[in-house]
């Protein structure tokens, strides 16, 4: 009896673990935010409470049962019962083995915290089990049954509750982190600080801007997609040295006041808006909330500063900016901005186009960006570095030589093109001219996009009606996004007998695999989730 016993604590323990390390994941991925982690608990409740755990709960409730019958005399041996248990909880075990991910938990300082604070929740809990068991001489076993029970059932509240007891500590930890950051920036007199937002398009631009001034200047920018306060801290902190002299800050937001408090703390005095469209409608909840939040990067420039706009987007257009110098730029064929692009032309293998600058000058162009929403980006970083000071003609060589960012829109050697990140309507469209444009074979994979609100299913509908006839063939992951995509691609003619719905990416590139070849194949991966939306 006591091996057995021991045995349901120690899978009951393993569970726990496993359980734990998939919802820090997804805690994480939901920016630490009990709001966010709790609306996502409610949309994948098949998630947060697999229907294999109840193998477990039952081998437990098993437990509990015969134990309450051992109480009323019932000629049940209740050893039986904790064996039932025990079996059914190394059955839970094995299923419940994290499975990879595709953006893995990250052990920071502060998942590495809030593991020590559930470590004792769970170490009380199962403390009272045991003192339960064996303090009692087992005359409390149904009791420690059911707490173990009501554990496994709840344990999804445990890790909001440890960021709960976690808070001041937390709290106490970033402000002296921020302070720190601050205090480097103020130190750094000379510093130019560039601010970067937009709804899509922003880390293009910061990887393009960073080439281009590089010419002249010792630039620190944010890796990656660093764009968050305390992303931002941290790299002051680590990276930021005496000899830079300019340092370009992304800024990402999902709430109205995320620019205003990256703002705060990097106080750019320049900047610039790549784009505005619907990306996280789900939390700004309207289209106005987005505008006013990309534009409190304008409100935070100073008089003698300027911030670069893309006037090609009908949002950007509109509003007009009073406290700060501004710099237009586009591509549209009818632009009148102070920067634009004529001449353009975008091929499989590159695009040439030319810069017309404020005062009339010109410059040709040559890059291997495909895309003719990358060289917008590229016309707006052009236009910002001409105005710090560098010359059209120095930075043709520059342009020359810039590599498309990592999974934007970027040609692979095995004729795939790579657009996982983050897809958006205005991204998803403008990939599929890119993908259009290649000869033979022409294939979509997508899982469509998210955090849309409200308009999720018709922007995916949408976008579905548009890739028609801009692919020969269709994969769509998964079964979240696929039903409206689905819609819109057949709304327009597109041949069912060429889609496929697929339940996993490696699904989906089988299939493709097995296609017959027509001639060159070509492959657009157009968003690639992250695994809180699977």
């Amino acid at each position: 009896m006591t091996v057995a016993l021991i045995a349901v604590l120690v899978l009951c323990a393993v569970d726990t673990v496993w359980q734990m390390l998939y919802l820090l994941h997804m805690f994480q991925l939901n920016a630490y935010r009990n709001d966010l982690f709790a609306a996502w608990c409610k949309e994948h409740e098949n998630d947060v409470l697999p229907s294999r755990r109840f193998i477990g709960l039952l081998g437990l409730a098993v437990m509990l049962i015969l134990s309450a019958g051992k109480l009323a005399s019932w000629n049940v041996n209740p050893a039986v019962g904790a064996w039932i248990a025990v079996a059914a909880l190394a059955l839970t075990v094995v299923a419940d083995i994290p499975k990879k991910a595709k953006k893995p938990l990250v052990f920071t300082g502060r998942v590495k915290r809030l593991m020590v604070t559930i470590s004792v929740i769970a170490l009380l809990v199962f403390g009272g089990v045991a003192a339960l068991w064996w303090l009692t001489e087992l005359r409390l076993l149904g009791a420690g049954a059911a707490l173990l029970v009501l554990w496994l059932l709840a344990i999804v509240t445990v890790v909001p509750l440890a960021n709960l007891i976690n808070h001041p500590v937390e709290t106490a930890i970033n402000n002296k982190f921020i302070n720190e950051a601050k205090q480097i920036l103020a130190d750094h007199k000379t510093l130019k600080v560039v601010g970067i937002t937009g709804s899509y398009g922003k880390t293009s631009t910061k990887y393009f801007l960073q080439s281009l001034l590089a010419t002249k200047f010792n630039v620190l920018a944010t890796p990656g997609s660093v764009n968050t306060p305390l992303g931002l801290v941290r790299i002051i902190r680590e990276n930021m040295r005496a000899s830079h002299e300019i340092f370009l800050a992304e800024m990402g937001a999902k709430w109205v006041g995320d620019i205003r408090e990256l703002c705060d703390l990097v106080h750019p005095q320049y900047g610039i808006i790549s784009s505005i469209g619907p990306a996280h409608l789900e939390t700004f909840g309207s289209m106005e909330n987005i505008v006013s939040t990309k534009f409190e990067l304008a409100d935070a420039l100073p008089a003698d500063g300027f911030l670069c706009l893309n006037t090609d987007n009908e949002f950007i257009a509109a509003r007009t900016v009073e406290n700060t110098r501004t710099v237009s730029y586009g591509v549209a064929a009818d632009s009148a901005a102070d920067y634009r692009a004529v001449d353009l032309k975008v091929g499989v293998s590159g695009s040439t186009f030319t810069v017309v600058a404020p005062d009339g000058e010109r410059c040709d162009y040559t890059t291997r960006l495909l895309g003719a929403h990358n060289i917008q980006n590229l016309v707006g970083c052009i236009a910002i570095a001409h105005q710090l000071g560098i010359s059209l003609q120095q930075l043709k060589y520059a342009v020359r030589l810039l590599k498309p960012v990592e999974h934007r829109l970027e040609l692979l050697p095995n004729g795939f093109i790579d657009d996982a990140y983050n897809s958006n309507p205005a991204g998803f469209k403008a990939a599929l001219d890119v993908l259009a444009a290649f000869p033979g074979q022409r294939v979509l994979v997508t899982p469509g996009m998210v955090e849309l609100g409200d308009k999720q299913d018709e922007y995916n509908e949408q976008c579905g009606a548009y890739a028609a006839d801009k692919c020969d063939y269709a994969v769509l992951v998964g079964h979240r996004q696929a039903p409206p995509l689905k819609r819109g691609l057949l709304a327009a003619g597109f041949p069912e007998e060429k889609l496929y719905v697929a339940s996993s990416l490696q699904d989906g590139l089988n299939w493709v695999e097995a296609l017959p070849r027509e001639g060159q194949r070509t492959v657009l991966l157009e968003n690639d989730l992250p695994d809180n939306f699977l």
